[in-house]
């Protein structure tokens, strides 16, 4: 296999990785304003990622470097282009950051809980459609500059992608409070559950259809699905971890369908020849080897102290102080 293509897959692992887990913390933000009703409960569901999420979002940072160091083309073209939404992300993800670190040291909540929630929303419903542009495709010419406005990736397509991500990531969040909460609050997470269920099965369901191509992205489809299906299956039988198991099965088979069906090109022109492949966008033999040996390495490092960091705070989070 050429190294070209290993680096497409681990990054395409890497994405993959910061949708799960990432996805539940953006689900959290989003529902806190619904599911709790006093401080205490708001605090519990805030304490129900307090110990992970900034490890969550390493992925997106080793995300970003390997798309760097792989496959600069790629890289210079998609946060050129894509400029405006991945900066509003950007100012979501930090202004989330500091919400979270800092409402426990206010007297009054309210404004970070805001805060929160609009920087967890923000980057689930954009991640979608940045991530619907770049399967179907966008202006480039033949230097591989995006050559459209911020209106040309807000397609009816592009907003059914980002409807599905906010969608997935929310009923997530919603399975995962499930898990690590208890009493009334676990009941109201499980009951968003399930009312979120329908709606994100057709519509994750509708998008990935009109993204798929090829065999591959057809059996990434149909893992999406069974996994949305069985965490709606598990919730309903009380079985919160897996209920957990098959919507995290599920955001794999979504990112999977995506990624299969970007291949082999990794930023797609509406003009075919002005499309960045893993051949044109990478960079030299030498540096991929370099990076292969590194991340050999140091991947089982990072993935043994995450895991380490799951196992400690495997415990559910009541609701008293």
């Amino acid at each position: 296999m050429e190294l070209t293509t290993v680096w497409f897959i681990l990054i395409a692992v890497l994405w993959t990785g910061y949708f799960v887990l990432e996805g539940f913390d953006f689900g959290v933000g989003i529902l806190l304003p619904f599911l709790s009703r006093d401080d205490t409960e708001r605090r519990a569901v805030v304490r129900t990622i307090g110990p992970v999420w900034d490890g969550n979002e390493v992925w997106l940072l080793v995300a970003g470097g390997a798309t760097f160091a792989a496959f600069p083309e790629w890289y210079a073209t998609l946060f050129s282009g894509f400029y405006l939404p991945l900066f509003l992300i950007l100012l979501a993800l930090i202004m989330r950051g500091v919400a979270l670190e800092y409402r426990g040291k206010s007297d009054s909540t309210r404004g970070w809980d805001r805060a929160f929630f609009w920087g967890s929303l923000v980057p689930a419903l954009l991640w979608g459609v940045a991530f619907a542009n770049i399967v179907a495709g966008v202006p480039l010419d033949a230097d591989h500059e995006y050559t459209g406005t911020l209106f040309t990736l807000l397609t009816p397509y592009a907003l059914l992608g980002g409807l599905a991500t906010l969608l997935l990531f929310t009923q997530h969040g919603a399975v995962f409070l499930a898990l690590r909460t208890t009493g009334e609050l676990r009941g109201r997470a499980v009951r968003a559950a399930r009312l979120l269920a329908p709606a994100t099965m057709l519509v994750v369901t509708a998008f990935l259809l009109l993204a798929r191509s090829g065999a591959l992205s057809w059996a990434a489809v149909g893992v999406a699905f069974a996994g949305m299906l069985g965490a709606l299956l598990a919730t309903v039988a009380g079985r919160d971890g897996w209920a957990f198991t098959a919507s995290a099965v599920a955001i794999v088979g979504f990112a999977a369908a995506l990624f299969t069906s970007l291949w082999p090109n990794v930023m797609p022109a509406l003009d075919p020849a002005n499309s960045l492949t893993v051949t044109n966008a990478a960079s030299n033999p030498y540096t991929l080897t370099v990076m292969t040996w590194v991340a050999g390495i140091f991947t089982p490092v990072v993935l043994g102290y995450q895991a380490w960091t799951y196992w400690v705070f495997r415990r559910r989070v009541t609701g008293t102080v």
